[in-house]
C-alpha cells in the first residue's frame, strides 16, 4: 500500500509496480587517487586540489584534451562549468596557450562573467582575465564595430512591439497581430538562415505576416538598427564576404570552446565552424536538455557532432553533484525513454535522500491547495521561501497556484513571458471584458478591449463612441457603433446582435457565458484573425479559454467572478509591483523552460498529465503546420515532438536537489485526464500506448456497473478494480487517505 504523506505518496495513483528508480553511487574516486604525482601534469591537479577542486575520471580526461574537436556530454549538475574553467586553466598553465588565444562562448551574460572570474582564480593563472569570454551576441557586436557597422541595437522587446502595431495600424489592419508571435517567427527564419520573403501566402493572415515583416526589415533599414538575430546574421555575411578578416579571427581564437552547445541554433553553429577551422573546437552540452526548438536550437548538432568531425573525441560526464540518488534515478529512466538521444546513466554523489512524492489531486484547484499547505509544512521544518519553485508547462497551468499562493499571501516571484495575471493575458481579456459588459454596459475600457471582435479598430471606434456619448449618454454605449461611417452592414449586424447577447448573459452562471461567447462568435473571430489552419498558435489559445472556463466554474455568477478577477488584480499589484527585480526571499512559479539552468532544494512539479506534459501541441504534431522538426516525414515529426516534451520532463526533475513533489489532476479544463506518460510508464508493466481519440458521439454511451473500491470520503473521485483474491473489506484511499468500501462503479463504453 503507498505510504501517504501530506497527500502524496511514494508512487503515482494506480502504480502497478512497485519499484522506485534509485540511481547507482559515485565510487569517489578522484584526481588525487587518479592521477600519479609521476605524471608530468600532476601539478596542475595538485594545485587544483589545494583549491578545493577534486575532478572526477571524466572530467580529467576533458580537462586533458588539447588538440582536436572534444564533445563533452555534460548531464544535469555534472559539473560542466568546471570543467571549463579548469580546461582554460589547463591550457595556460600546462601546454603555455597564452589567454588571448582561448575563446569562451556562453549564452549568458552572467555565466561568461562567472567562468572569467572563476578561471582567474585558478592558481597559476593570474592572466586568466585575458581569455575571451562572452556570449554570442556581445562577440560577434564587438566584431560588427570593429568594421563600422554603426547601427543602434535593439534591446528593448516592447519597443520592436510598439513598432510592429505601429506598422500594422499603417497596413490598416484593424486587429493587429500579436506582437511577440511575430518576432517569434521572424526570428525563426533568420536563425535558420531562411528568407522571410519563403513565408507561405496560403491564406490572408500569412499574406499579411510577411508583409508585416518585410516592412518591419526595411524599417530597421531606414532606421538604422538592428536587433540581436541581426547581430548574429550580419557577422555571418561579413565573415563570409571577408577571407582575410576571418583569417585573423582564426589566428587569435588557436582554442575554442562553447558552452551549453544543445542551445546552439544554425546560424550560431557556422559562425564558430568558421573561426575554429583549425578544429580545435570544444564544446560542452547535453542533448536531454535540447527544449528550445522553437528558438532554433537543434539536437542534432550533439547527435551528429562525430558525422560532422569524424576524429572527434567524446567525453561522457555522469557524476551528477546536484541531487540524491532517487532524484537522478527517476530523471534517468524517464529521459532513458528517448530514443533519438547519445546513451548515458548520470551516478548520483549523494545518499539516497527523500524519495520523489506523487500527488493525483481531482483539479488543478485542489492541486494548488495542496501545495501551498506543502510549502507552508516545508517552512516549518526549516527550509525558505526562496528554497523553492514549482514548475508549470504553459501560462495557463499556473493560473491556479498563482492565485493560490497570493491568497494564501505566500511570497512568490512570477516568471511568466507575458501578463503575469492570467486574465490579462491578450487570448482572455477580450472574453473577461464580455462578461464585465454584460453587468456594466458602460464599462468604457471593457468596451474598447472587445471592439476587434466586432471587426472595428479600437482608435476609431472609442473615438465615435466617445464623441456621441457627449451628444446622448445612452446606456448601452455600444449603439453608437451603429452610426459609425463606413460599416459594412455584416458589421451593424454584429453590433446589434451582440447588444442583444449581453443582455441575455448577464443572469447567466460565468461558465454557461463563457462557453457561449466562445461557440457563438469568438471562435469565429480567432478562425479571422488566425490563418485557416490548425497551429500550434491556435492550440494555445483553445487551452487559455479552457483554462478560464475552469476558472469561471468556481463562481455562481458573473459579478462573484469578476470581483475575484479583480481583487486577484488588486492584490497582485499591490504586494509584487515594488517587488518586481528584487531578491526577495519567495517562492518560483515558472514555466519548465524558464527553469533550465536553475537548482532548487525543492521543486513542485504541476500538471504532469496527458495533453499537458506531454502537451497537447506534440500530441498533434502532425497537424500542427507550424510545428517544426528535422525530419518531414509526419511520423518524425509527432515522435520528435514528444521526445522534446520527455526532454522538458527531465530538466524539470533535474531541478531538484532534495525533494522532488510531482501532481498529476485527474480533471483538468473540464476533461479527464490520464497521468502523464512520462511518469506512468515507469510504474507499469506495459508501457503506454497512444489510445485513438473518440469523440464523444462516436462512443456507444452504453453504461455498465462493475465491482470497485470506492472513496467514502465526499468529493474525492478516487476508485479502484479489485485486485484478484483479496481478503479485506477495507481499503486507504491512495488520493485522500479516506476508506474505501467495495461498491459498484459506473463506466461508460
Amino acid at each position: 500500500m503507498n505510504k501517504v504523506l501530506n497527500n502524496y505518496s511514494n508512487y503515482p495513483y494506480e502504480a502497478e509496480k512497485k519499484e522506485i528508480p534509485m540511481a547507482p553511487l559515485h565510487k569517489g574516486e578522484t584526481s588525487e587517487q587518479l592521477v600519479s604525482s609521476h605524471e608530468e601534469d600532476a601539478f596542475f591537479f595538485r594545485t587544483l586540489e589545494e583549491a578545493g577542486i577534486h575532478l572526477n575520471a571524466a572530467q580529467i580526461e576533458a580537462v586533458r584534451h588539447v588538440n582536436g574537436p572534444c564533445l563533452t556530454l555534460a548531464g544535469a549538475g555534472t559539473g560542466k562549468t568546471t570543467v571549463l574553467v579548469c580546461r582554460a586553466g589547463y591550457l595556460m598553465r600546462y601546454q603555455h596557450i597564452h589567454p588571448r588565444n582561448i575563446l569562451l562562448v556562453t549564452f549568458t551574460k552572467k555565466a561568461s562573467e562567472e567562468m572569467k572570474q572563476r578561471i582567474s582564480n585558478l592558481p597559476g593563472t593570474e592572466h586568466g582575465g585575458q581569455v575571451h569570454a562572452s556570449t554570442f551576441h556581445a562577440l560577434f557586436l564587438y566584431l560588427l564595430r570593429s568594421r563600422h557597422y554603426t547601427q543602434e541595437v535593439i534591446g528593448n522587446e516592447r519597443y520592436k512591439q510598439i513598432i510592429l502595431k505601429q506598422i500594422q495600424r499603417e497596413m490598416n489592419i484593424y486587429d493587429p497581430y500579436d506582437a511577440e508571435t511575430l518576432l517569434a517567427k521572424l526570428s525563426h527564419y533568420k536563425l535558420n538562415q531562411k528568407d522571410i520573403r519563403e513565408i507561405p501566402q496560403k491564406s490572408k493572415s500569412e499574406k499579411e505576416v510577411r508583409d508585416i515583416l518585410l516592412k518591419y526589415e526595411e524599417w530597421k533599414r531606414m532606421n538604422h538598427k538592428m536587433d540581436f538575430d541581426d547581430i548574429l546574421t550580419e557577422a555571418h555575411q561579413l565573415l563570409l564576404g571577408n577571407p582575410n578578416l576571418l583569417t585573423s579571427l582564426q589566428h587569435r581564437f588557436q582554442y575554442v570552446m562553447v558552452d551549453e552547445f544543445q542551445d546552439t541554433n544554425l546560424v550560431q553553429y557556422e559562425l564558430i565552424k568558421l573561426i575554429a577551422a583549425h578544429r580545435n573546437l570544444f564544446v560542452v552540452g547535453d542533448g536531454d536538455q535540447t527544449i528550445y526548438t522553437f528558438n532554433g536550437a537543434r539536437n542534432e548538432f550533439i547527435l551528429d557532432f562525430d558525422e560532422e568531425f569524424p576524429d572527434a573525441k567524446v567525453v561522457t560526464l555522469k557524476e551528477n553533484y546536484r541531487s540524491d540518488a532517487y532524484i537522478i534515478g527517476l530523471g534517468n529512466e524517464v529521459i532513458g525513454r528517448n530514443e533519438h538521444r547519445r546513451k548515458k546513466e548520470l551516478i548520483a554523489t549523494k545518499i539516497e535522500g527523500q524519495k520523489p512524492l506523487y500527488s493525483r489531486p481531482a483539479t488543478a484547484d485542489e492541486e494548488a491547495v495542496w501545495i501551498t499547505e506543502e510549502i507552508q509544512r516545508l517552512i516549518g521544518e526549516g527550509y525558505t521561501y526562496r528554497d523553492m519553485t514549482v514548475l508549470h508547462r504553459t501560462m495557463s497551468s499556473g493560473r491556479a497556484v498563482f492565485e493560490q499562493l497570493l491568497l494564501k499571501e505566500i511570497p512568490f516571484t512570477p516568471y511568466n513571458q507575458k501578463d503575469s495575471l492570467f486574465y490579462e493575458n491578450w487570448t482572455v481579456k477580450p472574453v473577461v471584458d464580455y462578461l464585465r459588459l454584460s453587468i456594466v454596459p458602460r464599462n468604457f475600457p471593457a468596451m474598447e478591449s472587445i471592439l476587434p471582435t466586432l471587426f472595428i479598430r479600437r482608435d476609431r471606434g472609442m473615438a465615435h463612441i466617445l464623441e456621441e456619448e457627449q451628444k446622448e449618454r445612452k446606456i448601452y454605449p455600444l449603439i453608437h457603433l451603429t452610426t459609425l461611417s463606413g460599416l459594412k452592414p455584416f458589421q451593424v449586424k454584429n453590433i446589434k446582435e451582440r447588444m442583444k447577447f449581453l443582455k441575455a448573459i448577464g443572469d447567466q452562471s460565468p461558465e454557461t457565458a463563457i462557453k457561449r461567447i466562445r461557440k457563438e462568435f469568438y471562435h469565429q473571430y480567432i478562425d479571422a484573425k488566425e490563418s485557416h489552419v490548425v497551429t500550434e498558435q491556435k492550440e494555445l489559445i483553445k487551452e487559455m479559454l479552457d483554462e478560464l472556463e475552469g476558472s469561471a466554474k468556481r463562481f455562481e455568477t458573473i459579478s462573484s467572478f469578476i470581483t475575484f478577477i479583480d481583487e486577484m488584480k488588486a492584490k497582485y499589484e499591490e504586494i509584487y509591483s515594488n517587488q518586481r527585480g528584487k531578491d526577495t526571499d519567495s517562492v518560483s512559479l515558472m514555466t519548465i523552460h524558464r527553469s533550465k539552468g536553475l537548482e532548487f532544494p525543492v521543486v513542485f512539479l504541476i500538471g504532469a498529465i496527458e495533453g499537458n506534459l506531454p502537451h497537447s501541441s506534440a500530441l498533434n504534431a502532425n497537424k500542427l503546420e507550424d510545428k517544426v522538426y528535422k525530419d518531414p516525414n509526419q511520423k518524425e515529426k509527432a515522435s520528435g515532438a514528444v521526445e522534446e516534451e520527455r526532454r522538458l520532463a527531465y530538466v524539470a526533475i533535474t531541478r531538484a536537489k532534495e525533494r522532488l513533489f510531482i501532481s498529476s489532476p485527474a480533471y483538468y479544463q473540464g476533461e479527464q485526464r490520464k497521468c502523464s506518460r512520462f511518469i506512468s510508464d515507469l510504474f507499469k508493466q506495459v508501457p503506454h500506448v497512444d489510445e485513438p481519440k473518440i469523440s464523444k458521439k462516436a462512443r456507444s454511451g452504453k453504461v455498465s456497473k462493475i465491482l470497485a473500491w470506492v472513496c467514502t470520503s465526499p468529493g474525492c473521485i478516487a476508485w479502484q478494480r479489485p485486485e484478484t483474491h483479496e481478503d479485506t473489506d477495507s481499503k486507504v484511499c491512495p488520493l485522500c487517505s479516506s476508506s474505501m468500501k467495495l461498491g459498484e462503479k459506473e463506466i461508460t463504453e
